[in-house]
């Protein structure tokens, strides 16, 4: 089957396409010139854009993959949230460093949580008519510099949450079975990423739904 995936970002189809494959779907970038939804949620950024993007699908029997994501910072008032893409645009992951910068303790576990942040992702699919959308989180922290030249966005001053042995975050303080050491996504690997990533839990979630649709299409 083929999945289009709305999006500019070839940074998102290149971590999209390793999920994608491994069920055998075709992930194809679709490149369209969308209004961008001025809402409130990132689910509703999702479900604007899928609106927009049907009409545009090439074949009936192929399906539209939609995402959006943002970085939300406990301490900003989940700023910059569903204007991560235009803040990011802007003043960049500097600006989010400037606006923390009075935000500093020598004690590790009180950085963290003076720090706090999290990644959000909504993943929409569409097919034959029907449209569901799944989310996923990752908890992290802003890390005082910029790290790494890997990933996109503000990956390179995030620091996610060490993990526990089932892969959820580890409580304050604890030090988990999956950890970055204090690195950046900005400085790991895209397959480390993975383990992590908000955007592969909800993309898991839709390809698990995307699969269950194909069969009952068969």
């Amino acid at each position: 089957m083929k999945v289009w995936f709305l999006t500019g970002n070839e940074g998102k189809v290149r971590e999209a396409k390793k999920i994608f494959n491994q069920y055998n779907f075709q992930l194809e970038q679709m490149n369209l010139d969308y209004i961008e939804p001025q809402v409130d949620s990132i689910e509703e950024v999702a479900k604007e854009k899928m609106k927009q993007a049907i009409p545009c699908l090439p074949g009936g029997s192929d399906a539209l993959f939609v995402e959006d994501a943002g970085l939300f910072v406990d301490a900003l008032n989940d700023f910059p949230g569903v204007y991560s893409s235009y803040v990011l645009r802007t003043i960049g992951c500097q600006g989010i460093i400037r606006l923390l910068q009075h935000l500093r303790s020598e004690d590790l576990n009180a950085d963290s949580r003076l720090r706090k942040a999290r990644f959000e992702a909504v993943s929409g699919v569409y097919f034959q008519g029907k449209m569901e959308f799944f989310n996923g989180t990752c908890l992290g922290k802003i890390s005082h510099k910029e790290f790494g030249e890997n990933g996109f966005g503000f990956d390179p001053i995030f620091v996610p949450s060490d993990l526990d042995i089932d892969g959820n975050p580890a409580k304050s303080g604890d030090i988990g079975v999956i950890s970055t050491h204090g690195e950046t996504f900005g400085q790991i690997s895209s397959d480390a990423k993975e383990k992590y990533s908000h955007r592969a839990k909800a993309v898991n979630k839709a390809i698990s739904w995307l699969e269950n649709q194909r069969e009952h299409h068969k």
